[in-house]
């Protein structure tokens, strides 16, 4: 595997669905490649930190409002 195939697969190992196939050869990229093995550790501390940030419990109509323009703009055309 290389740096593309392993940082392509890093969002689906963070969420704990690797393919049983694709495990191997990514851990076997992690374990050997620097870089990547930095990144998914900085992805992953990335990942836990923002999980226990707490919910927000009051609507922020400013929120929505981005979130509505980032929807459309971002719509497949």
């Amino acid at each position: 595997m290389n740096c593309v195939a392993a940082i392509d697969l890093m969002d689906v190992a963070l969420d704990g669905a690797l393919p049983t196939e694709a495990r191997p050869g990514f851990d076997e990229h992690i374990g050997a490649c620097r870089r990547c093995r930095t990144y998914f550790e900085q992805l992953t501390t990335t990942v836990r930190t923002l999980g226990r940030l707490p919910v927000p419990t009051t609507s922020n109509p400013r929120r929505a409002e981005l979130l509505e323009r980032y929807r459309r703009s971002h719509r497949p055309r």
